[in-house]
C-alpha cells in the first residue's frame, strides 16, 4: 500500500457529510412515500397497497433512526492523536484502512478505500489499544498495523 498523508479532521468531516447526505436522501424518500400514502383511496380495493406503503414507511423510519444515531455517535468521535488505537483513530494496516467511528462500511476518500467501523465491531475490538508494528489475525486474515492517526 502506498504511503499517503490524510487529514484526520477532513476525514471526520467527510464521514459526517456522507451521513448527512444519506439522511437527506432518506427524508426525500420518506416524504415521497408519505405523500403517496395520502393519495391512495380509502377503499378495500387498495388495502394491500396501503399495507405495503406502511411497511415501507416503517423500514424507512428504522433506517432514519439508525442514521440519526450515527450522527449523534459522530459527536463522540474526536480528532485527538494517540499512539494506541481507540475511538476516532485512523488505522492503516498492510491490508486496509479503518476509521474507528461509526458502522458506515466501505467508502472512498481521496481515491483510497476506507472502512468506517464502530468501536463495537470485532475488528475495532481486536485493534483497540494496539500500537504501530503490532500484528493480529481476525477471520484468518493476518494484518500488521503500519500507521495510527
Amino acid at each position: 500500500m502506498q504511503k499517503a498523508v490524510y487529514n484526520k479532521n477532513d476525514l471526520r468531516n467527510y464521514v459526517k457529510e456522507m451521513i448527512s447526505g444519506k439522511v437527506k436522501t432518506l427524508e426525500f424518500y420518506l416524504n415521497f412515500t408519505l405523500e403517496a400514502s395520502r393519495e391512495i383511496k380509502k377503499t378495500t380495493k387498495y388495502d394491500s397497497i396501503r399495507e405495503e406503503i406502511q411497511s415501507e414507511i416503517y423500514h424507512l423510519d428504522k433506517q432514519m433512526f439508525t442514521l440519526k444515531n450515527m450522527q449523534r455517535e459522530m459527536q463522540r468521535v474526536l480528532n485527538t492523536t494517540s499512539e494506541t488505537i481507540n475511538l476516532g483513530s485512523v488505522v492503516i494496516t498492510n491490508k486496509a484502512r479503518f476509521y474507528i467511528s461509526v458502522s458506515l462500511g466501505e467508502f472512498f476518500y481521496e481515491g483510497d478505500r476506507f472502512y468506517a467501523i464502530s468501536e463495537e465491531s470485532p475488528m475495532a475490538k481486536m485493534m483497540k489499544g494496539k500500537k504501530v508494528g503490532t500484528e493480529f489475525t481476525l477471520n484468518n486474515i493476518h494484518q500488521r498495523i503500519e500507521e495510527i492517526l
